[in-house]
């Protein structure tokens, strides 16, 4: 399928719940201060985009995020090398990261406020806790999964570790770390806003979004700021894929003569 009929699938996708919304709201079928008409949500969206105190909120969110998902990405990727290198370290500490991975990272909102001062000190260790994990387990299964015929070449040409695991391990585990990173960008988002909405204080986009309905509900208002926030996954998610397909396109290459 190209991309032209991906896009286009997707616009009539998007057009449709739009549609169905309208639709049910108009019709009644929903109390409209409840659940406001699509086209209402669709004009307070476009409205934010020109709201300087939005966009300084979005600018918020958006640093603790990438902050966050940058030291997870440089900690997982040296664990993960740790572990898939030190077979008897990674055996011991097999029940403590199967433990701590199913952890969500909303339920330590109240330990990051009392173990750091600011709130953007809370916001970046919870997108760092979150982000870690996906990228650590495609690590590892990655680096697990390199081929042995490569590594057993370079040793008997007499390279060492270090230079099979730079020559061959992690280039051929870099697509699958991308993936995880691509997955933690996802997680890290819902994370941030999450711990906005909950103790924020008025920072970033949650922040943003709890003081429009201070003073009375607005519907409206929250669903065109939940909006916002699944545009900015939308186009992060985007833009990973194609840096991904740009940087590994011989793995890209590969996997489709494969399938």
């Amino acid at each position: 399928m190209t991309n032209r009929a991906r896009i286009a699938r997707g616009a009539i996708g998007v057009a449709g719940v739009v549609a169905v919304a309208e639709l049910v709201s108009r019709a009644g079928l929903a109390d409209p201060t409840t659940l406001p008409p699509a086209s209402t949500v669709l004009l307070r969206a476009a409205e934010f985009f020109g709201d300087t105190e939005f966009l300084t909120a979005v600018v918020s969110t958006l640093q603790a995020w990438v902050l966050g998902l940058l030291l997870a990405t440089v900690a997982a990727v040296a664990v993960g090398i740790v572990l898939s290198t030190t077979p008897w370290l990674n055996r011991a500490t097999r029940v403590l990261v199967e433990f701590m991975r199913p952890i969500p990272s909303v339920a330590l909102i109240p330990l990051a406020i009392v173990s750091f001062s600011s709130i953007t000190g809370s916001k970046v260790s919870l997108v760092f806790y979150s982000a870690c994990w996906p990228i650590l387990i495609n690590t590892l299964y990655a680096l697990r999964d390199v081929d042995p015929l490569a590594k057993e070449t370079l040793r008997s040409f007499g390279f060492g570790k270090a230079a099979i695991l730079l020559r061959v391990s992690l280039p051929s585990a870099a697509p699958f770390v991308a993936t995880g990173v691509r997955i933690s960008a996802a997680v890290g988002l819902v994370v941030v806003v999450s711990f906005e909405l909950v103790a924020g204080n008025g920072e970033g986009i949650g922040g943003y979004l709890l003081q429009t309905q201070s003073g009375g509900g607005r519907p409206d208002l929250m669903l065109a700021g939940a909006i916002w926030a699944g545009v900015l996954g939308a186009l992060i998610n985007v833009g990973l894929v194609a840096l991904e397909r740009r940087a590994f396109r011989w793995h890209t290459v590969r996997t489709e003569a494969s399938a």
